[in-house]
């Protein structure tokens, strides 16, 4: 039974992936591009997760605490630049 769930959760965040994608690919302005990189880089974490609870592995899991936590960094940065065109 688990095992349908972890299948299921996978193929959803892969067809999630690729709306995100075409999100980033054809964005009406810049700050919907910004918030459509946040969303792929997020389910991008969700990938890692699960494949990280499919494997048993860890290692993965550290890779999706490092992507979530440069993705909110870099969600800050860009979303300061485009408001008042300097980073910091």
């Amino acid at each position: 039974m688990h095992e349908i769930v972890f299948y299921l959760a996978f193929a959803w965040m892969t067809v999630l992936l690729v709306v995100s994608v075409a999100a980033v690919v054809r964005p009406r302005s810049t700050a919907s591009r910004i918030l459509a990189l946040d969303m792929l880089t997020l389910i991008l974490v969700a990938l890692l997760v699960l494949y990280s609870a499919a494997n048993r592995s860890p290692y993965y899991m550290d890779a999706a605490l490092v992507l979530a936590l440069l993705a909110f960094v870099s969600t800050l940065v860009l979303a300061r630049y485009h408001g008042e065109r300097r980073v910091f």
